[in-house]
């Protein structure tokens, strides 16, 4: 069965995506852009497994369907396709790319003229054609190709004031995770004094064996990279590059909620960005809400998934918004989360305060309150849901002496205490999993936080 997920229609190559699931995506994707009258469709694609064979058998369909359809010259990241619909004048997107699944899956990203995810409502229409298509071959048709790079590449770097990064030296060490990211980094911070020193940066399907997920267990290359070398930074980035990583001068992971914090000090701090709403996702930290009641702007909490920022962004002005997941947008440049952008804002952020990242965790901590995060997914059973699902119908009241102040239900169950420290159950969008997270003010509490939540799904 083909079903959409957070952000596009995943699965394992060879089994639920094959040739002919691909192709019967693409026509019932083409369907809606005929009836909604959208022609002009950019198709691009990563480094996974046989992507350019797949992104071919879409181009194909969709020519056939009397589109006119573009393919990017070469393997890309999903911000260049965003930014390609949004600033080269195409109506519909389409990425070949599993992100940071596993390297067995690839998958099928739709992005709307707005440039960025297809809303709900547009994959709900893709779905209903699902079963009235063929997979069937299309005719080969010879692809016209187009340059996305130079131009996003220009763009990118307008956001930024090149001047701060000719100030001083910097070393960063970049893990492109051998995906698509690879060499932009480099190219971004070209004829400045930040030297770039890139790693996991070729073509690997296989992705090392891993997933090509920034998360810290994947990431002991970069941290062992970062220390030898004596850099300032570590800058990791997942296989279609829109998410992002950080290793701090000591070579120590830091995770993705505080790069959540830092972007949004930035634009608000130093960028004077203060008109409009800050959005985060159910699995976001609570520094967003300190932050955001301190600088008087007005926070709002959504399901899991950019698309579900995006519907907000299509209806209100939005300064910044962003995921646990490492995924973050500036709607004023591209209402998408893109891994380069918030790289340079993380750089130039550090450069203009004149501190190490540890520095400036430390400050945030200070200012804020303290904040430690983690994630634990547990493979979903069937007996693992229904214990889900019974939690969500019934939330606890308190948790081993915690005091529960609210739940939220609106993407699986969040249970927020009384110091906001919080636990939440939600089943992956991308995969068979359920995942626990939680956040404390202490690594203490963090634990036992962890194993409580655990516990209760425990079977």
């Amino acid at each position: 069965m083909i079903k959409f997920g957070t952000d596009g229609w995943r699965a394992v190559i060879g089994e639920g995506f094959t040739y002919e699931n691909v192709r019967k995506v693409a026509r019932a994707h083409a369907k809606v852009l005929r009836e909604k009258n959208l022609r002009r469709i950019l198709i691009g694609y990563d480094w996974r497994f046989s992507s350019e064979n797949f992104a071919k058998q879409v181009y194909d369909v969709l020519v056939s369907e009397g589109l006119e359809v573009k393919l990017t010259r070469r393997a890309c990241t999903t911000p260049m396709v965003s930014f390609g619909v949004k600033y080269m004048g195409f109506d519909n997107g389409i990425m070949i790319t599993a992100s940071h699944n596993p390297p067995v899956y690839n998958g099928y990203k739709i992005k709307e003229k707005f440039g960025g995810s297809a809303t709900p409502e547009f994959i709900r229409e893709v779905e209903a054609h699902l079963n009235k298509v063929s997979g069937d071959p299309a005719p080969s048709a010879e692809p016209e190709l187009l340059d996305v790079e130079e131009g996003y590449l220009s763009k990118v770097r307008e956001q930024v004031s090149l001047d701060i990064f000719r100030e001083k030296d910097l070393k960063i060490v970049h893990d492109a995770m051998y995906g698509t990211s690879s060499g932009l980094l480099s190219k971004a911070l070209e004829e400045t004094r930040v030297q770039v020193l890139s790693m996991r940066s070729y073509r690997d399907p296989l992705f090392g064996g891993r997933p090509p997920e920034p998360v810290e267990k994947n990431l002991k290359p970069l941290m062992e990279k970062v220390r030898a070398s004596g850099a300032d930074l570590g800058v990791a980035n997942d296989g279609d590059g829109d998410r992002i990583a950080l290793v701090d001068e000591k070579g120590n992971y830091v995770n993705s909620q505080l790069i959540y914090v830092i972007l949004l000090l930035h634009l608000v701090r130093h960028k004077n960005m203060r008109e409009g709403v800050v959005v985060k996702t159910v699995s976001t930290t609570y520094l967003a809400d300190r932050i955001c009641r301190a600088e008087g702007i007005e926070l709002r909490e959504v399901p899991v998934g950019f698309k579900n920022i995006n519907e907000i962004i299509l209806k209100e002005k939005v300064i910044f918004g962003g995921e646990e997941s490492g995924g973050y947008g500036v709607p004023s440049f591209l209402p998408e989360r893109d891994g380069l952008m918030s790289a340079l804002f993380v750089i130039e952020s550090l450069l203009l305060k004149g501190v190490s990242l540890s520095q400036f965790i430390e400050e945030i901590f200070k200012e804020f309150g303290s904040a430690y995060y983690r994630r634990v997914d547990f493979p979903a059973d069937e007996k693992v849901k229904e214990k889900l699902k019974a939690l969500i119908e019934n939330p606890p009241s308190q948790l081993k002496g915690r005091k529960v102040d609210r739940a939220l239900t609106i993407d699986g169950l969040k249970l927020i205490f009384e110091d906001e420290s919080w636990l939440l159950f939600r089943a992956s969008g991308t995969e068979p999993l359920i995942r626990v997270y939680a956040e404390a003010p202490t690594e203490r509490e963090l634990s036992e936080l962890v194993e409580s939540g655990t516990s209760l799904l425990s079977v």
